[in-house]
């Protein structure tokens, strides 16, 4: 069954998207983040890769436990007061747990104990919440995926996925043994060993159907089970209580258009996709009748699409890329997945809040959640919510008004976000996130992330020019920012261009206005990609009028870490570049770093020496540079991340003290004066904070604003954030 979403449709999804209706309208925000590496045991190292995937609640709401699988452990979290989650321990066991449901005091876990995936075995615990100790094991004869407890408590299903392994014959199915499906009776929340039930699903599917691969569950009021089979491309309902197969159906293919099908370090959604396979991982019922799928397509597949289905196997709604282009649309879109999958939707929950239907979707390679008005014909996409690095499982706990997100990937070792639980309450209010998004453009967004220099137009209050960095390496970009809507909008993106041709090896750190009405922009360089530290001069329509390199004198000393922000001072003979030079060079003093001027007519270079702050752990240098009144302002930062993110603040120097000397000699050193802390303000959203704090500037009334990089989505959770800074005081 193959499936054709018009542009007509899902434009028309873009532009309600991410809308926020000027009524209290109940919205959900993010109200806290906790780092699952609190919970490592004490004989582990804190840098342990720790992992929260699937997550479940406690009857109660008041208990979080979430499946470990590098830590081969199930977590706990005490969320009494949901804005303060608390470390509540972790239970090694024995095995890698794969998947958690709660029912009563206990929590059932699916752990995979396989020898190899050629053998493969696995068991399910029955775990006690309150002492944190195992009641009771039953073996389950394979490799466990999903469990899911029925809603009358009845009885438990486990999907015994016993999966492929991508090292034989190229990954390919068939591979055996096949995998099936355990039902097992439950009573006050005890498991019946003795009454497994194992339930074929050979001979099903018409893909590989005598090696079936079953990877999620869900479970109706009328005990019927809904069963994924990923790498076969198909779906089965099964009844509970009789053990039986009551029907299956393919999931069918979808024809995509629209999309960015290049992972090349440009944002274009003008490609398409045929005959897509759906390969549904997630599966949730929406009512006794319907069920929604996710389609990562982990094999063959991927639609970047969610779907739902009766369960006769009609489609009652086909996503296509609407919910991957509203992504895109605020930044969070992974071009390095553009090849392939996309945005990769994978997880889904679905619960009733104060009478309301909802259902979200899960976007592992986009850091997101879409939440979704299940209206019980075309849903509405209502709020997109960033959701740490990866988002793997999620659980709703609709009597405290509260959705929780698990985050799977771990970058503590390379000293990036560690994986995290994150909370989210609905109420009355205003959506936190997004801080800025995209305009449309003939029906597509304007593609943009890796943001990485501020600058306002002289002229027009709330307006502000940004330019993205190395990351859109094929793509630099100028951005038309209004900043006077909430969240700001890139209203026009501008090709930086060589000779009418997208300008390459750039990596734009710094914009400002050269008064002609065209920008210099300054590129910070990095020899291991060919990548030149210049200054470059572009006019009103992006072409590339001058390209300046640096002197011998400078490039002495030069490391990767070049400039990082580039302010215009003065006019005519008297103006003159100055650009921050993010670290130490090498022949910088210790703990300093180059303001470096240029002086345009003359075409004379200059330096003086800025003193660095010190910090415990990783590196400090210097993110942009503007100019405002009888200062410049200087954004300072340190490398860090979360918890250990110590320095992300504004300096100023008088521009009365910017005399520089010539390079090679002496440099005096400036003094700086502390303005701004922007911690508190990085913490606005309750995620953790971000590393790169990288624009700030101020429009043309004297406001202020600041900007994030996200990283282009790679290795990081994509999110920008964007905000007017309080600043008092300023001239």
């Amino acid at each position: 069954m193959a499936f054709n979403l018009s542009r007509a449709a899902f434009t028309a999804a873009l532009l309600a998207s991410v809308a926020v209706p000027a009524s209290a309208e109940q919205v959900f925000n993010r109200i806290a983040s906790f780092p699952v590496a609190t919970n490592l045991p004490a004989d582990k190292d804190k840098l342990s890769t720790t992992s929260a995937e699937i997550v479940t609640a406690s009857e109660d709401g008041m208990t979080l436990v979430y499946s470990d699988s590098p830590l081969g452990a199930i977590g706990f979290v005490d969320i009494k007061d949901a804005k303060a989650p608390k470390a509540a321990g972790a239970l090694m066991m024995d095995g890698e747990p794969t998947s958690v449901a709660a029912i009563g005091s206990k929590v059932l876990v699916a752990v995979n104990t396989s020898e190899s995936k050629a053998k493969p075995s696995g068991r399910l615990a029955v775990v006690d919440i309150a002492t944190k100790k195992i009641d009771s094991t039953c073996d389950l004869g394979g490799q466990p995926d999903s469990v899911a407890i029925s809603p009358d408590k009845s009885f438990a299903v486990i999907a015994i996925e016993n999966e492929r392994d991508e090292e034989v014959n190229e990954g390919k199915i068939p591979q055996m043994p096949a995998g099936d499906l355990v039902i097992v009776s439950l009573k006050d929340g005890t498991v019946d060993c003795a009454s497994i039930k194992h339930v074929a699903m050979t001979g099903l599917a018409e893909i590989a159907g005598d090696d079936p691969e079953p990877e999620f569950v869900s479970i109706n009021s009328l005990g019927e089970i809904a069963l994924t089979l990923q790498e076969n491309n198909e779906i089965v309902i099964i009844d509970g209580k009789t053990a039986t197969v009551k029907t299956h159906f393919s999931a069918g293919t979808v024809d995509l258009a629209s999309i960015d099908t290049k992972s090349d370090g440009a944002l274009k959604f003008n490609g398409k996709k045929e005959g897509v396979k759906r390969e549904p991982d997630a599966v949730k019922w929406l009512d006794d009748n319907r069920l929604v799928v996710a389609n990562e397509g982990d094999y063959e597949g991927g639609s970047r699409s969610f779907t739902i289905f009766d369960k006769t196997g009609k489609v009652a709604y086909e996503s296509g890329p609407s919910l991957e282009l509203a992504i895109a649309q605020i930044g969070h879109f992974p071009d390095k997945r553009a090849k392939s999958k996309g945005v990769e939707l994978e997880g889904l929950e679905a619960a009733t809040f104060g009478g309301q239907k909802y259902f979200f979707v899960l976007a592992e390679r986009a850091s997101v959640v879409g939440v979704y008005k299940d209206t019980g014909a075309e849903p509405e996409l209502v709020q997109i919510l960033p959701s740490g690095v990866s988002p793997e499982g999620a659980v709703a706990i609709p009597a405290r008004n509260l959705l929780v997100t698990a985050n799977e990937v771990d970058l503590g070792e390379d000293g990036g976000p560690r994986s995290h639980v994150m909370l989210y309450e609905l109420g009355e209010g205003k959506a936190a996130y997004p801080m800025i998004q995209s305009a449309l453009v003939d029906g597509a967004p304007i593609g943009w992330g890796a943001l990485s220099g501020l600058v306002g137009d002289a002229e027009k209050a709330g307006q502000l020019y940004a330019v993205n960095d190395s990351f859109y390496s094929m793509q630099p970009t100028i951005f038309t920012v209004d900043a006077n809507q909430s969240p700001a909008v890139i209203t026009a993106a501008l090709p930086i261009t060589r000779a009418g041709q997208p300008a390459q090896k750039l990596d734009i750190e710094g914009v400002t206005l050269d008064g002609k009405g065209g920008f210099w922009l300054a590129s910070e360089g990095d020899a291991a990609k060919l990548t030149g530290h210049g200054l470059y001069n572009v006019d009103a329509k992006g072409e590339i009028k001058t390209e300046i390199g640096l002197p011998v004198e400078l490039l002495a000393g030069q490391t990767r870490f070049g400039f990082e922000g580039v302010t215009l001072i003065g006019k005519g003979d008297d103006a003159t570049l100055w650009m921050a030079m993010q670290r130490e060079w090498k022949d910088d003093d210790k703990g300093t770093v180059k303001l470096v001027s240029y002086n345009i007519k003359a075409k004379e270079w200059g330096a003086v020496s800025y003193p660095l702050d010190k910090t415990e752990a990783g590196w400090v240098g210097l993110s942009e540079i503007t100019a405002h009144g009888d200062h410049v302002y200087i954004v300072e930062r340190d490398n860090q991340v979360g918890d250990n993110a110590k320095l992300k603040k504004l300096y100023r120097v008088a521009i009365a003290d910017l005399k520089p000397a010539k390079l090679g000699d002496k440099l005096p050193l400036v003094a700086k004066e502390e303005f701004h802390d922007f911690i508190p303000d990085l913490k606005v959203t309750n995620g953790y904070v971000v590393d790169k704090l990288e624009g700030f500037t101020f429009d043309a009334s004297g406001k202020a604003f600041a900007v994030t990089d996200n990283d282009g989505v790679d290795d990081s959770s994509g999110e920008t954030l964007f905000f007017p800074v309080d600043l008092k005081g300023t001239n």
